[in-house]
């Protein structure tokens, strides 16, 4: 088969892309790409949108012949848009059309198409034939001229790549690459689709991919310069430098930025009293001063570690996202704090607060109420308005008091009453919070609010004749402000990223700061994409449609200068007027990150060499230590290079101990299969000759990280080193301590050599001496074998041979006199296994203790003994806790293989000890969970917690009641303690008991039933007055149950999804609908206009059967077989649910206002999840 001819494939490699993985990683491949930002999800159009955004592409009509394609080969069109964007000089589009001819011909599995240029940007097409295991096409965009391209280059593309479809365009098969993170850049030279399309269909004649025996590839690609954030400099590009995020500290980086550049703030800080000796990490003023410096003097991104430090944070809080109007307060505060009684005491308050009256004026009653009260910021409404004017006109407008929202006037009662709010006065700077986060009761979850809000350049506040004004403000002051910073908020209420756009010197430059990285911004981006709503898009080629995605991007903040105050607000900072302590910190701070740089640079070339001896066996045995022979942290360390020979070392070790170094001999200490340490075996003189590096690679054993040595020393009778005894085979050295049971008292006795085949008989006067026992002293000897997780020590047949009592180098040896029966009845610890238990479980463990109910609060950390007692811990934990009463704290052990809470708390007396507590498969936890209860753990294990909701019959009332009745009580008895504890619409009401689950009515639970049968695993309980009507209950009337309910349409099926509170109602035999939803109205108070989008269906088994107002109920539920209908339910489904998403449920309002429901209803908004973090 020939070859194509070479002017139509000039650039045709012959070569396999397996041959070149390196340039075609299957990684490149983009089959469906994911969003900027992970926790966000994007459609297309979101891909499209961001693209055009951050290219500041404008939108174009679609050519008319869009979709017809003509025969020959096509040039490419360009179109270059300039953008107003500082951070691209120019976004350009392209269309290219490659024909490739003789594909039958084809020896090769690389084609790549004709360069085509894009700006000063040369690109091309590569596609593989089928050497992948998907059997497929693959088709990429490449770089063309990849090789000699200027340092820095990089590019963002959105495009499309198709195979045309030569009989029907329509069946074209066209991808879309639209993740603007994958650039093109150094080392990544192409982007494209590995499974483009099957090679059975490319092939196939019927199917029009290929005809006349060619092949017609399209592109589309819309390409502008990119930021290589790697190689970014923000300093050298825009002159400020960033703030480095810990995790999620987005949100304070924003705030951060937004303080610093107020310069008479950052004037502020810098005068605040500190010290040098003051730790940025222990004080907050000093770690703001430091952090302000770096950001003025410094050349790269800052850390705000020190910062976080100060405010107390552990790691997990850097983790956790806060809302950034609860941080700016709280951090004002403290630095308010310590601004007392200093030279910049109230200097805060003279930047961020302004004043307003709130005036309450009764209707009926000559009475008038006034309070004035301050505030640092402001909370706007976004939704219902349509700029920064309309909310201020809401956020003055009259309120209504009356109904059930009357004024509670002193000596007239409840009133009638208007109400509403004007300024008195407003700061030189002015903090504005746009409301754009709020609860959807409907869908029970917080939503973001992306609703169209604009906001202006300069915001005049005396408009209307000082509309906003009271009477009493000083209207000589001029409230005009300007715009200065706008704090963003990218995603939605489950997560997302904040930036800030700024204006430092309040110039027409905007700088958009994005944590670590700084870039110019022009005016659209900063404002106008900022306000949210909806947008128009029209990409021509690559979309063929009009999309009007939601701008999740906007702002979030807004803060204000007032022109009359900028020149002290916005006023210079010069260095020589920082404390030159400030001014020296950083440098200090970086002489000593260059000095631990190259300690750690130098680190890899060291290792830490640990060496223990006699000395340190007699000091710590039987004063700190009586199990095992030493605590390797207690013993002299060398820190050697792991290059030098061992004999270095020993020359070292010569130096520090007087000891010859002929006189030394080294053992290994190894650990062994019971998790015991001890010296195993010399070193010889093989291994002497080696470097350290190499003795601390021990075969078949993961390499340590330092080396543990014993140094063995022979000492004459003049305590002077002399010559060590040669060491044969049969030599075992053994270790020997000596333990007296009169005075409880364990030491170091010293180290033999014994002879393998010996018995314990052969050295009996040996170890009399070194007691200082009578030679002829009858002893007995233990063999000390483990101490965890229980000690191990066995007596030692004086009969058998050593190796016989299977002792080896470096075991320990115990001895003690022997003693009669009667004696050792005299003591506690009569013998070395005995004390040696003893010891080990007066031990103290560190246990780590950890709130149940809020695992996320900061731990504490207590010593205890093993053996103290479930009081004893108690105690202790009660004690720093601050709580009265111990027997109110209650414990749960830890399970090991989940690292949770086990289920169920640690039984009251049912534990010897605090082992046991902490016992887990023969393993030892170090966490303990306690909970502080209401009652002492003895009462409460006789009780059963149970958390009930109470519904009143009268007006729908609920509250949630915590019970604690016997374990052996009934319903009865439960409802009997209910009544005493809520209000009843009348002395003789009766009550009932009921499961609610999932919105439905689960069952209701006899008197005489036992508590033990109410589960609170799932659903909730709840009791509720029975009404009169259902005492009453005829053979003529069905009592029935009556949900909520929203119908679904999914892909197979219509799903029924219940909300709401679930009521019961009684029907009457011949009562028409429409005379049964007059009492459920009026049952539910709910506002003629809503309820008239009801709709009311009989719902079984997912079956809707919507009801006329004339039908009879009756006939559809009496044939239940009981006066409850069980199966069946009339449903009301709430039309505007789907509509208008604005329907009035009054089961949930009711609800908001409970206890358990407040956290729902929020008096400023939280867009993230929200902490009580101490700063």
């Amino acid at each position: 088969m020939d070859s194509p001819p070479r002017e139509e494939q000039e650039d045709v490699e012959s070569l396999s892309p397996l041959d070149s993985l390196e340039e075609w990683p299957p990684v490149d491949a983009v089959e469906e790409p994911r969003p900027p930002d992970p926790l966000v999800e994007w459609s297309t159009q979101d891909y499209v949108k961001e693209w055009i955004r951050q290219n500041s592409l404008e939108e174009r009509t679609p050519p008319d012949n869009l979709g017809e394609w003509t025969p020959h080969d096509e040039a490419p069109k360009e179109t270059c848009i300039s953008s107003g964007n500082q951070t691209a000089t120019c976004s350009s589009t392209t269309e290219f059309t490659w024909r490739i001819k003789n594909v039958s011909r084809l020896y090769v599995d690389k084609l790549s198409s004709n360069i085509f240029e894009l700006g000063k940007d040369k690109w091309r097409i590569v596609i593989f034939l089928g050497v992948n295991e998907f059997d497929s096409l693959s088709v990429y965009l490449e770089v063309a001229d990849y090789d000699i391209l200027p340092s820095g280059w990089c590019r963002r593309a959105l495009f499309s790549l198709a195979i045309v479809n030569q009989v029907d365009c329509k069946h074209s098969i066209r991808k879309v690459h639209a993740d603007t993170r994958k650039q093109f850049k150094a080392g990544v030279r192409n982007w494209g689709f590995k499974s483009f399309m099957p090679l059975s269909e490319l092939y196939d004649p019927n199917r029009g991919y290929l005809y006349n025996d060619t092949i017609l590839v399209e592109a589309q690609v819309a390409a502008g310069e990119a930021i290589d954030r790697i190689l970014y400099a923000s300093k050298k590009e825009t002159g400020y430098v960033g703030l480095k995020n810990q995790g999620a500290t987005c949100y304070m980086n924003s705030l951060l930025q937004t303080l610093y550049h107020i310069p008479y703030f950052r004037e502020v800080v810098y005068r605040m009293p500190t010290t040098l000796n003051d730790e940025p990490s222990t004080s907050i003023t000093m770690a703001l001063q430091n952090l302000f410096y770096k950001l003025q003097y410094g050349e790269k991104s800052v850390s705000t570690k020190e910062l976080t430090k100060s405010f107390g944070w552990d790691t997990n809080e850097a983790f956790l996202q806060c809302d950034v109007q609860e941080f700016n307060r709280a951090l004002c505060e403290k630095l308010e704090e310590k601004m007392k009684r200093t030279v910049v005491e109230g200097e805060i308050r003279k930047i961020f607060e302004g004043h307003h009256m709130s005036i309450i004026e009764c209707i009926n009653v000559d009475l008038r109420s006034c309070r004035m009260e301050s505030f640092y910021d402001l909370q706007l409404d976004v939704k219902g308005c349509h700029d920064v004017y309309d909310s201020f006109d809401k956020y003055v407008a009259v309120e209504r008091l009356e109904g059930d929202n009357k004024y509670r006037a002193e000596q007239y009662g409840l009133q009638d009453a208007k109400k509403w709010v004007l300024f008195c006065d407003f700061p030189p700077v002015l903090q504005l919070h746009l409301k754009r986060f709020e609860y959807d009761f409907l869908r029970n979850i917080m939503a973001k609010i992306n609703d169209y809000y604009e906001f202006p350049l300069q915001l005049d506040l005396d408009i209307g004749n000082g509309k906003y004004l009271s009477p009493e403000a000083d209207r000589s002051v001029r409230n005009l402000y300007a715009l200065h910073s706008v704090l963003v908020h990218r995603g939605d209420v489950h997560g997302g990223h904040y930036y800030a756009i700024i204006r430092p010197a309040l110039s027409t430059r905007w700088y958009k700061f994005d944590d670590e990285h700084v870039t110019k911004e022009n005016m659209r981006t900063a404002l106008e994409e900022l306000y949210g709503g909806e947008e128009e898009l029209i990409i021509p080629g690559i979309i063929n449609a009009t999309f009007k995605p939601t701008r999740n991007s906007n702002a979030y903040m807004l803060v204000y200068v007032r022109e009359s105050d900028m020149d002290k607000i916005m006023c210079s900072n010069d260095e020589k007027d920082i404390a030159e302590y400030l001014r020296e910190r950083p440098k200090r701070e970086q002489e000593k990150k260059e000095h631990q740089k190259k300690e750690k640079e130098d680190e890899h070339l060291y290792t830490i060499v640990k060496v223990a001896c006699d000395d340190d066996f007699e000091e710590q045995i039987g004063r700190n230590l009586f199990l095992d022979l030493v605590d390797h942290d207690k013993v002299k360390s060398f820190r050697v290079l792991k290059s030098a020979p061992f004999s270095v070392f020993k020359e070292e070790v010569a130096k520090t101990s007087g000891v010859p170094v002929q006189l030394q001999r080294f053992w290994r200490w190894a650990k062994r299969k019971n998790g015991t340490y001890r010296p195993a075996q010399p070193l010889t003189h093989m291994e002497e000759t080696k470097t350290i590096e190499q003795l601390m690679e021990v075969p078949r054993e993961v390499k340590a990280a330092e080396l543990k040595l014993f140094l063995e020393v022979e000492l004459g009778l003049d305590n002077e080193p002399i010559p060590l005894p040669n060491k044969t085979e049969d030599d075992i050295l053994l270790f020997f301590k000596v333990y007296d049971p009169e005075t409880e008292d364990l030491r170091y006795a010293g180290k033999l050599y014994v002879n393998g085949i010996g018995t314990p008989a052969d050295i009996l006067t040996k170890l009399n001496e070194m007691a200082g026992y009578a030679p002829d002293e009858e002893i007995k000897l233990y063999k000390e074998i483990k101490i965890e997780p229980t000690v191990m020590c066995e007596c030692i047949n004086m009969k058998f041979t050593f190796k016989a009592s299977q002792l080896v180098d470096g075991d320990i040896v115990c001895f003690q006199k022997s003693l009669s029966v009667e004696t050792s009845e005299l003591f506690d610890y009569p013998d070395v296994p005995t004390f040696l238990e003893y010891q080990h479980n007066l031990q103290e463990i560190q246990v780590h203790f950890r709130s149940l109910e809020k695992q996320e609060d900061e731990e504490f950390r207590l010593q205890l003994s093993r053996l103290d007692t479930y009081d004893e811990v108690v105690r202790r934990v009660a004690r720093h806790l601050g709580v009265n009463d111990p027997a109110k704290i209650r414990l749960t052990s830890q399970d090991l293989h989940t690292q949770l809470p086990k289920p169920f708390p640690v039984e009251y007396h049912g534990v010897d000890n605090l082992i046991e507590m902490l016992l887990y498969d023969n393993q030892i936890a170090e966490i303990l969970y306690y909970e502080i209860l209401d009652k002492p753990l003895s009462e409460l294990q006789g009780l059963r917690t149970l958390e009930i909701t109470f519904c009143r019959a009268a007006n729908n009332d609920m509250h949630i009641n915590c019970l604690t009745p016997q374990k052996g009580s009934t319903v009865g008895d439960l409802l009997h303690d209910l009544r005493t504890k809520v209000e009843l619409s009348h002395p003789n009401a009766e009550l009932r008991l009921m499961k609610v689950f999932m919105h439905k009515i689960y069952k209701i639970f006899a008197a005489d039933e036992s508590i033990e049968s109410l589960k609170n695993n799932y659903g909730t309980l709840r009791a509720e007055e029975i009404c009169e009507e259902e005492k009453s209950l005829g053979p003529l009337d069905c009592m029935i149950r009556v949900y909520h309910f929203e119908a679904v349409e999914t892909e197979k099926q219509m799903k029924i999804q219940n909300f709401g509170v679930p009521f019961f109602m009684v029907i009457h035999e011949n009562e028409v609908l429409s005379h049964v939803k007059i009492r459920i109205q009026k049952k539910l108070n709910v506002p003629d206009d809503e309820f008239s989008k009801w709709r009311f269906a009989v719902v079984s088994d997912g079956r809707v059967e919507y009801l006329q107002d004339s039908e009879i109920l009756f006939s559809s539920f009496q044939n239940s077989g009981s006066n409850i209908s069980c199966e069946r339910y009339l449903g009301l489904e709430h039309l505007s649910l789907v509509k208008t998403q604005a329907s009035y449920i009054p089961e949930l309002d009711l609800l908001a206002h409970q206890p358990k429901f407040k956290h729902y209803r929020r008096s400023y908004e939280k867009p993230m999840r929200l902490i009580s973090k101490k700063i």
